[in-house]
């Protein structure tokens, strides 16, 4: 068995103690009492120097425990100034502390570095204890899908919040609902699912906000894509057969005319019939073709555009328009080198289509006004708002403008405002709402 220092030191002292012991024990048995008084302060002596030596030991355990304790690894125990038989001692507890701070270490890197990667997602995740409900993490994600800087409890997104904040309280580990956030100045739908997990007897919930309004309205446009190229295909199917038949009846109606006896009119009715017919026919096939052009934009040919020149080329081509109108336009954009990456010519055609529906929302106002404005958000979004005080949309047909076929004009196709929302789509942006009756209306592009 090999002996360090240490254990020499301990060794040495109990041979001394025991060899002092049965010396006192041979004195005592020969009655030598003159040594007995020589050898009660020698054994005295080594007890103290034991008990120091031991108690030594036992103060430097302690400021290692403490240091334990309270996560300082960075302590460093003096190994040449100790005394000799503590030196191996303290040179133990360095090789423990600096075990630890690696560890540690490790894991503050780990931690950090899944911090990080949890910030970049787009998907808002909060954690809180479930028995007191303190919130004990939540990412910038969800901070600005909740547009909250802070949570103390999830029982205070209950004043903010309270249908959403019931649906996460009940919320079962594994369970997905969707749900509608309601923004200061829009609505979004969201996909809750949570988990749970248990440390230490404290039982914590999970739950992720995933936004799911992009993805709703792409399958939502895909949807109507299909259903548009269905119906424009069998109505044009059906009827350029009718229209075609009543042309070929027109012209042969022309030709019999002189040998059919028109004294009740016939002939008048007959060209009066497949007149109509033709007409309505005709209509009818002018009416599929419009629509088709929703199916038409699939790809939008992205360029690097300043909205400046964009602003610019759309006030040249709307200005006599505005002023034959008597309508003031205001344009406000305080970066003169914003730009954005999209195709200027599908975008302008959502403009010029969002300011002729201002125009005529303002034409009965007595000081109408349009304010187109760019900037660029916090997000490093490239957003475009087109805003007007006309007479508003009314709240109940807010959720409906831009679905195909729906319009609020008595002579509207209902095209026009979902060929813009399709546009947006393409460019991997959206389009925005916010209308008060009687007060205006505010259309935002994000690109």
């Amino acid at each position: 068995m090999k002996f360090k220092k240490n254990d020499w030191s301990i060794l040495w002292r109990v041979i001394l103690l025991f060899i002092t012991l049965l010396t006192l024990a041979f004195s005592i048995v020969k009655e030598l009492f003159f040594i007995d008084f020589i050898l009660l302060p020698i054994i005295i002596f080594q007890v103290i120097d034991f008990y120091r030596f031991h108690k030594k030991a036992e103060q430097e355990v302690e400021q290692f425990v403490e240091s334990i304790h309270y996560r300082d690894f960075s302590r460093h125990f003096n190994v040449k100034q100790a005394p000799l038989e503590l030196q191996p001692l303290r040179k133990g507890f360095n090789e423990i502390n600096s075990t630890f701070k690696i560890i540690s270490k490790e894991k503050e890197t780990q931690y950090q570095y899944l911090q990080k990667i949890l910030e970049l997602v787009d998907t808002g995740i909060l954690s809180y204890e479930i028995k007191t409900g303190n919130v004990i993490w939540m990412n910038e994600s969800l901070k600005k899908i909740l547009q909250i800087p802070y949570l103390k409890t999830i029982q205070s997104l209950d004043k903010r919040a309270p249908a959403l904040c019931a649906q996460i309280i009940n919320l079962s580990s594994g369970e997905k609902i969707i749900s509608n956030i309601h923004q200061e100045k829009n609505s979004i739908k969201i996909v809750l699912c949570a988990t749970a997990f248990q440390t230490e007897d404290v039982q914590y919930k999970l739950v992720a906000f995933q936004n799911v309004n992009q993805a709703l309205d792409e399958t939502e446009a895909n949807a109507w894509q299909k259903l548009l190229s269905v119906m424009t295909h069998e109505i044009m199917n059906s009827v350029a057969p009718i229209s075609s038949l009543a042309s070929t009846l027109q012209n042969r109606l022309k030709q019999m005319s002189a040998q059919i006896n028109n004294d009740n009119g016939i002939n008048e009715d007959l060209e009066l019939g497949i007149d109509t017919i033709k007409k309505r026919s005709e209509g009818l096939l002018k009416f599929t073709e419009t629509y088709r052009s929703l199916n038409k934009i699939t790809k939008a040919n992205l360029a690097k555009v300043y909205i400046s020149e964009l602003f610019e080329n759309l006030s040249r081509l709307m200005q006599p328009t505005l002023v034959q109108k008597k309508i003031d336009i205001e344009i406000i954009l305080k970066d003169p080198f914003l730009f954005a990456h999209l195709d200027a010519g599908l975008i302008e055609q959502v403009l010029i289509n969002l300011i002729l529906n201002a125009i005529d929302a303002v034409k009965n106002k007595t000081d109408p006004k349009i304010v187109l404005s760019a900037y660029l958000n916090s997000e490093g979004k490239t957003i475009i708002k087109i805003a007007d005080n006309g007479i508003g949309i009314n709240e109940d047909v807010l959720d409906k403008i831009f679905v195909p076929f729906f319009s609020t004009k008595k002579n509207g196709n209902g095209i026009g405002l979902s060929l813009c929302k399709q546009i947006m789509l393409v460019h991997k942006g959206n389009i925005q709402v916010q209308s008060k009756k009687d007060e205006g209306s505010l259309f935002t592009l994000i690109f």
